[in-house]
């Protein structure tokens, strides 16, 4: 099929819930992606920063291959190798001891709301302004966008939202009833905002301070998007509780609330549950992706060459008056303009090269880490044709 019978199928059959791009993808490898009619894309969004370790990774492949024609459902009545693996491979890498699998990053923020409020036996959660947790109705509470809860009223109780980056607002509103402080350590969705000096690390105080759990969503920031395993050690903060989905999978579908012993002894059996969580199809997929991580120094080549694409991008924002801030970490990052910019990503686009527009005014880039400087050389390019246009 061509686009444009692909594009009519979705219209008839599909519920039209994504505001999509007409492009119809078939293939992916590294970091680029072929379209069915066999143009070739440089892919600079990743999935929504989930194929990390590039499309169609070898290792991730294979492991899933293998691990198909072994076992791949059981359910979570039945014990798994690849699933205790997994769990002893996150506490290797990350700060917490204890690991809960689902499928999606808003399951995690789900399951982390429900283990803070288990745990505290409180049920107030303070969350951010801009923010984004997810599409559950709990999710779309939590999340500090209006644009996401429109229509769906009434919503569920016990979130309340305050400035990001404003510890005092944070300090004000906690309450003898706050189980949790739940915060992006980066805001993606809502145009990569970094956080200002020293609020993480003020945050994690007050929390300990008020005894109130901090829980990091690092569904966008973690594993090496911000050129550390986790966006928690590039600012020195440990979290109670990390939620991770996106890239843990290598592009399989699986997402994981990740806890101190403590806190996450506080789940008992009967609690929570995902029917797929942890299943050993995904689980094999995401030790494939850790591993690629680990072994191939992809963290190494994040610093290197998203601090290449950061100074091409500042380059530009010298030259261009509608560009107003470079802004990000690694490979997060974020071309702020003074204009809309979903026009220059569908420019982008035309011109063979994927990236995102997001906050109306925010160009975002998520590029798999095995993206070369060439490529690099060729986004720039093509964007600073477009800018010039603007300009």
């Amino acid at each position: 099929m061509n686009t444009e019978e692909i594009m009519n199928l979705d219209k008839k059959y599909v519920m039209q819930t994504y505001g999509r791009y007409p492009l119809a993808l078939k293939e992916g490898k590294g970091a680029l992606v072929t379209d069915v009619e066999g143009k070739v894309y440089i892919d600079c969004f990743a999935g929504i920063a989930v194929n990390n370790v590039g499309h169609c990774h070898p290792k991730v492949v294979e492991a899933i291959c293998n691990q198909s024609k072994k076992l791949i459902h059981t359910s979570n009545l039945y014990y798994t190798e690849p699933q205790v693996e997994l769990a002893k491979l996150l506490a290797d890498i990350s700060v917490h001891e204890k690991s809960f699998f689902c499928n999606s990053g808003a399951e995690a923020n789900e399951g982390a709301i429900k283990l803070a409020r288990k745990f505290t036996g409180k049920g107030e959660i303070i969350a951010m302004e801009n923010s984004f947790h997810g599409r559950t109705l709990a999710m779309i509470t939590a999340t500090g966008q209006h644009k996401y809860k429109k229509g769906f009223e009434p919503l569920p109780e016990g979130f309340k939202h305050v400035n990001y980056g404003d510890i005092d607002a944070v300090a004000e509103n906690i309450t003898d009833n706050t189980a949790a402080v739940l915060v992006e350590p980066i805001q993606g969705e809502g145009g990569v905002i970094v956080p200002p000096e020293g609020y993480l690390e003020d945050l994690k105080k007050l929390c300990q301070q008020e005894d109130v759990l901090l829980i990091f969503d690092e569904v966008q920031t973690g594993f090496g998007r911000t050129g550390e395993m986790f966006a928690s050690q590039l600012f020195g903060v440990t979290p109670d509780i990390t939620t991770v989905a996106k890239a843990l999978g290598g592009g399989f579908p699986i997402g994981a609330v990740l806890a101190n012993e403590e806190v996450g002894n506080a789940f008992e059996p009967g609690n929570h549950a995902a029917t797929f969580g942890g299943n050993p199809l995904a689980c094999t997929a995401a030790i494939a992706a850790i591993n690629a991580l680990v072994n191939e120094s992809m963290l190494i080549k994040v610093k290197e060459i998203g601090g290449y694409l950061k100074y091409k991008l500042e380059e530009q924002a010298k030259l261009y008056g509608i560009v107003e801030e470079i802004r990000g970490f690694g490979m997060m990052l974020g071309m702020e303009l003074s204009i809309n910019c979903s026009e220059i990503a569908a420019e982008a686009r035309e011109q063979g090269v994927l990236i995102n527009c997001t906050a109306d005014r925010v160009l975002r880039f998520l590029p798999p880490f095995v993206i070369d400087k060439g490529q690099i050389d060729t986004v720039t390019c093509v964007l600073e044709s477009i800018l010039q246009k603007l300009s």
